[in-house]
């Protein structure tokens, strides 16, 4: 006589617990140079997010989840210089309208005609630039921390002597950032990010700094006043280089945007559920609405 087994109903599956939002690597050639970007989630919705200066995506990786988790597919950009991207020593290679051009490629190599840009400091620049350049490419804007006329001077009396220490005392700072660069990931996102940023070369940090000083930081006010491009700023007053005079003014000079005051330079990394909520609110909507008018020719 055979026996039967009973078997055991399986668990009903938790709804409510988030499903885990994977992280895909990829590599885009622009040129002679490799850029590094990352996708979290799938569909229409794009974001694309750019990293400060000197930081990479790493940074960010708390935020794409969450945001892919809700809807959205967000692409973490790795600016030339940073991350896993190529690093050129050349300074000509890091003028923020270049990192423009490179994110319009990104979308092309994406194959979507809208996305919209964010990232914080330079990120937030090289976004307002790039809605400049190609505006038909740029659904909305989440601009954290931007670096315009107010900061100017902070930023000069900052990035000048640090470029300068990265370009002549290159030695004892290289044998710290090969040290540095050895240690483990700690699989904290903003811990490796800054990690990663101590370990870089400094004659590529030099690069960097001295690119950026080259070109154009920002859009002009005029530029500004044509973006179309509904804006989410989020900015503090806690640091001079990014003002929150800076921010306001810009919530003024763009025709579609609401500014949000964040309650440290920090905020959305250590404690981010309001401005991630914030920010998911921002695309939700920026998706909903009729497609974006395009400057003026």
């Amino acid at each position: 006589m055979s026996s039967i087994k009973a078997l055991r109903p399986r668990p009903a599956r938790d709804e409510t617990r988030p499903v885990p939002v994977l992280r895909v690597a990829h590599t885009l050639t622009v040129g002679q140079y490799r850029l590094h970007y990352e996708v979290y989630g799938t569909g229409d919705r794009v974001l694309v997010w750019l990293n400060p200066i000197l930081f990479d995506s790493k940074l960010s990786r708390g935020l794409a989840r969450a945001l892919a988790a809700r809807g959205n597919r967000v692409v973490l950009l790795d600016l030339l210089g940073h991350g896993q991207s190529d690093k050129p020593v050349q300074p000509s290679a890091h003028r923020m309208d270049l990192y423009a051009r490179h994110v319009v490629a990104l979308l092309d190599e994406l194959g979507v005609d809208q996305a919209v840009l964010g990232g914080i400091s330079l990120g937030t620049n090289v976004s307002l630039i790039t809605a400049t350049q190609a505006p038909e490419r740029v659904r909305g804007l989440v601009l954290e921390m931007p670096v315009l006329e107010t900061a100017a001077p902070a930023a000069a009396l900052t990035f000048v002597p640090l470029m300068l220490h990265a370009r002549y005392a290159q030695h004892p700072l290289r044998l710290i950032s090969r040290v540095v660069s050895r240690l483990p990931s700690s699989g904290i996102g903003p811990l490796d990010s800054l990690i990663g940023t101590i370990g870089s070369d400094p004659e590529e940090i030099s690069a960097i700094l001295r690119g950026v000083l080259m070109g154009p930081i920002a859009p002009t006010v005029e530029q500004r006043n044509a973006i179309t491009a509904p804006a989410l700023i989020l900015g503090h007053g806690i640091d001079l280089i990014h003002a929150f005079a800076d921010a306001k003014r810009l919530a003024r000079q763009l025709p579609d945007a609401r500014l949000i005051r964040t309650r440290t330079f920090a905020e959305l990394w250590v404690r981010p559920a309001r401005l991630t909520a914030e920010i998911a609110g921002f695309l939700d909507s920026a998706w909903a609405e009729a497609q974006p008018q395009r400057l003026a020719s």
